[in-house]
């Protein structure tokens, strides 16, 4: 392929958008500089996104109409200062291909000398070892080849300008001491290089995978260094990454206005980028006070497309996430509960549960669920709750994959599980714990009150749909209309002598002041027995009743 008309060009732009969003993640982490916010792929991403729409919407199929969609596109959608800087790159398209059917090797040459010109005129304080150099060296070795060979093939010219970027690439670190401090190169050349990837593989029918775009220079380190993160404010002097449109420009707005600008906000700030005409101005600035970089742009037009970030967060959020990626030490012992509804799960949580997996009657956790969590602990040893008598075996199952050794406890209700989970110690041996836990869930019954779904016949009660039905084992121990005398009957009728303590877990559909009436009247009823509410938030079950 000697040049590229209007269709091939669409294809080469969803090639680099598709290339950047499989890879913008990659391109995050590279990200720190002129910040360590760890935003350049998905600001790159977005822009060319932008661009790619600029295209698609464009009703010409004209290679110059579409270049020019393509830059108006860029710069619409441009986000952060490494957005900004490669919709400039991009217009360099628009500005070389006007009035062209088709672009040639030398008018690729030619559009990158044109964006390299563009976005160098838009950085108030051009840094090397940045994208701007990545591009600068690109475009250089555009030209100078295109000069010696006319009909040059764009498989060739492409190949031999990547080349040339992943040269310069690995040598940004050499340029930017805080890039060799974290052990990375420029994330905004990377992000560059991997759209040009995208072009090269759209234009030769290379599908575009994460594998399909080339690590680069092998010299070149790809990690940001463990420690680099650890204290690096000192990189952070302006807080505010604060972006706008000024739209509707004033009728008495000059372009010398847009330079009075430019000249204001780096009085406040630093990257700042002031792009664009009397039509539409691209505002992108560093700063402690977005409310002057917003008072200043009032003077010339309306202000669109606001976007103020704190940078200072973000870059905790990097520290956080890192954190949380460091291997933690292996316990020596942990727990896997299972059960439906929040207000259970919390419980188990706050008595020393590691995990929980939701699953209950009706909703059985499979087999891997379980496993996942098993291997998910960090214990040496695990202990699982099944906590229903369809979820034993499966968690039986679980113990014979996992990585670990394993111990289930056969409990059948959730008031077991809590029982076996009082009775835990983490700093006991796992053979005291499995006799303790064993032998404590001995000692609760449980009890249930539900409604029936169909008309039966079950211990001496004839039930129909929707009864309110209370249950202790397999048996049907109360049933009527009315929850509260339900669960009174299911306790009267399943307490013993030595019943000492009773507790009540209502489910999703009751509300805490309706348990709280049925916690009193009960409490009347009983007047031996200590009764306790909470909430289980289960479905399916009004009150789960734990009787001790």
């Amino acid at each position: 392929m000697q040049s590229i008309k209007s269709l091939d060009f669409k294809n080469m732009v969803e090639g680099g958008t598709k290339s950047l969003d499989i890879n913008r993640a990659k391109i995050d982490e590279l990200n720190v500089f002129p910040v360590p916010d760890g935003d350049t792929g998905t600001n790159m991403s977005l822009t060319i996104n932008s661009a790619l729409r600029g295209i698609n919407e464009c009703e010409s199929e004209s290679l110059s109409e579409l270049a020019l969609a393509f830059s108006k596109g860029a710069l619409r959608g441009a986000r952060g200062n490494s957005g900004v800087i490669t919709s400039q790159i991009m217009k360099g398209f628009a500005v070389a291909l006007k009035d062209k059917d088709e672009m040639t090797a030398r008018d690729f040459a030619e559009s990158l000398r044109e964006g390299t010109e563009i976005a160098y005129g838009a950085v108030s304080k051009p840094k090397e070892g940045t994208i701007l150099t990545v591009i600068r060296v690109m475009a250089e070795t555009a030209i100078a080849i295109t000069k010696k060979n006319k009909n040059l093939e764009i498989e060739d010219f492409l190949n031999q300008i990547i080349a040339s970027g992943e040269d310069i690439l690995g040598k940004t670190p050499d340029m930017l001491p805080v890039l060799k401090k974290a052990g990375v190169v420029d994330a905004g050349g990377k992000g560059l290089l991997t759209i040009f990837y995208g072009f090269l593989n759209a234009l030769t029918g290379v599908e575009i995978t994460a594998e399909s775009i080339p690590d680069g220079n092998p010299q070149a380190v790809q990690t940001v260094s463990d420690d680099f993160f650890d204290n690096d404010y000192e990189n952070i002097t302006y807080a505010y990454c604060t972006e706008y449109f000024i739209t509707n420009i004033n009728s008495k707005t000059t372009l010398s206005d847009i330079d009075v600008l430019r000249d204001s906000l780096m009085q406040i700030g630093d990257c700042v980028l002031v792009i664009g005409d009397l039509e539409l101005i691209k505002v992108h600035v560093h700063t402690n006070t977005p409310d002057k970089a917003l008072k200043y742009a009032l003077k010339l037009g309306e202000l669109d497309s606001l976007k103020i970030e704190n940078m200072l967060q973000q870059h905790r959020k990097i520290v956080a996430a890192r954190e949380a990626e460091k291997p933690k030490e292996q316990k020596e012992i942990g727990v896997v509960a299972i059960c439906a509804g929040k207000g259970l799960a919390d419980i188990f949580k706050d008595i020393g549960c590691d995990l929980i997996v939701e699953g209950g009657q009706t909703m059985n956790p499979s087999v891997y669920d379980i496993l996942n969590a098993i291997n998910s602990v960090n214990a040496k040893h695990v202990f699982v709750l099944p906590n229903n008598s369809n979820i034993i075996l499966a968690a039986g199952q679980a113990k014979e994959l996992a990585d670990i050794t394993v111990s289930v406890i056969p409990t059948k209700f959730v008031p077991e599980g809590f029982s076996a989970m009082f009775a835990f110690d983490p700093n006991a041996s796992v053979a005291d714990n499995e006799k303790n836990m064993l032998e404590a869930i001995k000692n609760v019954k449980t009890a249930e009150v539900t409604h029936a779904v169909r008309n039966t016949r079950m211990n001496g009660f004839s039930i129909k749909d929707g009864d309110i039905i209370g249950i202790c084992g397999k048996n049907v121990k109360a049933c009527g209309s009315n929850i509260c005398d339900v669960v009174a009957d299911t306790i009267n009728a399943s307490k013993s002598d030595t019943t000492e303590m009773v507790t009540l877990y209502y489910g999703e559909d009751v509300n805490e002041d309706d348990a709280n009436e049925l916690l009193s009247n009960l409490q009347e009823k009983f007047p031996d027995i200590e009764f306790a509410a909470y909430f289980g938030g289960q479905p399916h079950y009004y009150y789960m009743i734990s009787l001790e």
